[in-house]
């Protein structure tokens, strides 16, 4: 009964003063919402990813160029490639050994080129998508109207192209761009196809593509006879891993490479992608919620400043309680369920405010096509509740001792 009487005492004194309880929670209010977009952000940027991935094929593994000597996954593999470093060792050849395992169904090679796209007075450099014609059996392309190139015409280096709704858009407007032809470079290209639309992957805009066989984008655009990345599609997606390594291998002895180290390629399953984004978020939420600790940190400090200020000029009342019977205990015990009530009070207001924040921000993101779902971790808002109660209690208990050890009859006697 005790305790109660102390809450309720508590409650009143708060509710005596409502405008400075709620400029008082304001800091926690902002920090907790903060606390819950943050996992909420992160577990949507997750589902993000996990559907572009999902793009290229839920059961593959890619074979792509990396930079010897250095980590697949390391800032200086991504640097050098960005700079302009160039690996020419992965061959076409390599995709027909790779089809050849007990576990891959079917395999595609590409890359990426640029070159000038003109038709009538329309003339911009794009993005041209060099794939074998076994890309549309394992990739989630589909075509709209039109067809996809055969093998023999990539073999024969056939003028021929798709493109992406984007390019139809720029170049041929309501014109129906089946049978008309596109200039590459120097030379015109029948299209034979309009792709679906897709949007973007991996911040590449598929839709503002032009797709070109693969020996046709080599041989006559850019020059070249490697390419840039294999995709291989698994029978077994439980023997991804095993496969992994098998390629591995594999590539090594193509390659004439007997140190691992040196290895001109990188082989990655669906999953290692994966865990190598999470594995990104996690740093990321960490140093998020670090900056968010020092957000609720500093709203702490405006509370015990807040309470301080209180317990100046409640001294006469602290006095006159003491003064009936109330033992310091008792002091000390109702400031500082005053300052968990204000700090719970903003963690569930925090709470509630990233709630729906969080549900606004995947509302307009799956507006705009993203698959961004609306997840919100229960463990997410014990982890707010927690740190708005304990903040409560750190920075609550200095102002609530010192109410506690208030000499009675001095507080009876202070001025204001």
């Amino acid at each position: 009964m005790e305790l109660v009487s102390i809450i309720k005492i508590s409650w009143q004194s708060l509710r005596a003063h409502k405008l400075r309880s709620a400029l008082t929670i304001l800091g926690i209010v902002i920090g907790i919402t903060a606390v819950v977009l943050v996992f909420t952000a992160g577990e949507g940027l997750k589902g993000i990813l996990s559907a572009q991935i999902e793009q290229w094929g839920s059961d593959f593994v890619e074979v792509e160029v990396k930079v010897p000597s250095v980590s697949k996954t390391s800032s200086e593999n991504a640097t050098s490639m960005t700079m302009g470093v160039n690996i020419t060792t992965l061959k076409e050849a390599d995709a027909e050994a790779i089809k050849k395992h007990p576990n891959i169904q079917n395999a595609y090679s590409a890359m990426i080129g640029q070159a000038m796209v003109t038709r009538g007075e329309q003339s911009k450099t794009k993005q041209i998508w060099g794939v074998s014609a076994s890309y549309i059996d394992i990739d989630t392309s589909k075509v709209a109207t039109g067809r996809f190139f055969t093998e023999a015409e990539d073999n024969s280096l056939a003028k021929v192209v798709l493109i992406g709704q984007k390019i139809k858009e720029d170049y041929f407007g309501e014109t129906n761009p089946i049978g008309q032809n596109l200039k590459i470079g120097r030379s015109n290209y029948k299209v034979i196809g309009v792709m679906a639309e897709r949007g973007a992957i991996m911040y590449m805009d598929m839709d503002d593509f032009i797709y070109m066989p693969l020996r046709t984008l080599q041989k006559l655009v850019m020059g070249v006879d490697h390419v840039v990345f294999i995709i291989a599609d698994l029978k077994d997606q439980n023997l991804a891993q095993a496969t992994a390594d098998d390629l591995t291998l594999l590539m090594r002895n193509r390659h004439n490479i007997t140190n691992p180290s040196k290895d001109d390629f990188a082989v990655t399953t669906r999953e290692e992608m994966l865990e190598m984004f999470n594995t990104i978020f996690s740093g990321v939420t960490l140093l998020l919620m670090a900056i968010v600790a020092i957000s609720l940190i500093v709203g702490g400090v405006g509370i015990m400043n807040i309470m301080l200020v209180s317990v100046t000029e409640r001294t006469n009342e602290i006095g006159l309680r003491k003064a009936v019977g109330a033992s310091p205990y008792q002091i000390r015990n109702q400031f500082l369920w005053e300052a968990i009530f204000l700090t719970f009070s903003g963690g569930l207001v925090g709470i509630i405010l990233g709630i729906i924040i969080s549900f606004l921000t995947a509302l307009i993101a799956n507006s705009q096509g993203l698959s961004w779902p609306f997840v919100i971790k229960p463990g997410a808002l014990l982890i707010a509740v927690f740190a708005s109660t304990l903040i409560g209690l750190i920075f609550g208990y200095f102002p609530a001792k010192k109410a506690a050890n208030l000499d009675p009859i001095e507080a009876l006697r202070f001025e204001n």
